[in-house]
């Protein structure tokens, strides 16, 4: 077996193990019995489980940031200095997010290993995402404090948590929705009609007023 077809066999099935079972809970004998190659193959590829988590992600995040950076550079040009609307932005992030897994596996398995990267992801994984890709997260998110001026930085740090929160949970459990939307509503429902509908779900999210400030707690007597 070639090299390549090694490391391809290793990445396709550990990204589905990860994806289904987690981190970890998802051992390198899992791995290597279900692609069907010895320990050693994955050592001399990846050298450790972390290194293999990160290629993982890696597979997904090289092109994504490539392509998001690139469809950034097509806005800044297109409103020249004006501030980029922020469902501008976002349909820009959705529709971006939706075309890397076309080259790699499925959109169910990319929203879920983003789930698992913020819910399960140990510092390592964290500290690669930042180091390699934090540049293109950190413009999006200066392109939308300049979109919502009006919201604090740590409100507008918890609303696109709640928004990427809506978005990998909708999406990593879209065949189920799509079925109960068919079975029940009589209704076939596309990743792109989905993506229609969530938009200005997730803008009304951004632009919702601010919550009414704590009240301080009455002092027991």
């Amino acid at each position: 077996m070639a090299q390549t077809d090694t490391v391809t066999r290793i990445l396709d099935t550990a990204e589905v193990l990860f994806a289904e079972r987690g981190f970890a809970e998802t051992s390198l004998r899992n791995i290597t019995s279900k692609a069907r190659v010895n320990l050693a193959a994955v050592n001399y590829h990846f050298g450790s489980k972390k290194s293999l988590i990160q290629a993982v992600f890696s597979r997904y995040l090289d092109p994504f940031t490539e392509r998001f950076h690139f469809a950034l550079d097509e806005l800044e040009a297109h409103y020249a200095g004006q501030v980029i609307p922020l469902e501008v932005l976002l349909e820009t992030m959705a529709r971006t997010v939706l075309e890397v897994p076309a080259e790699r596996n499925s959109l169910k398995v990319f929203m879920r290993l983003l789930g698992l990267a913020y819910s399960q992801a140990q510092g390592h994984l964290r500290r690669h995402i930042q180091e390699e890709y934090g540049s293109v997260f950190t413009r999006f998110s200066e392109l939308v404090r300049l979109a919502t001026p009006d919201l604090p930085d740590v409100e507008r740090f918890w609303r696109l948590h709640f928004v990427l929160g809506t978005v990998i949970f909708t999406l990593s459990g879209l065949d189920a929705l799509r079925d109960i939307a068919e079975k029940d509503y009589g209704e076939h429902t596309s990743v792109r009609d989905l993506i229609r509908r969530l938009r200005p779900v997730v803008v009304a999210a951004m632009n919702a007023p601010l919550p009414e400030p704590a009240q301080p707690r009455a002092e027991a007597s």
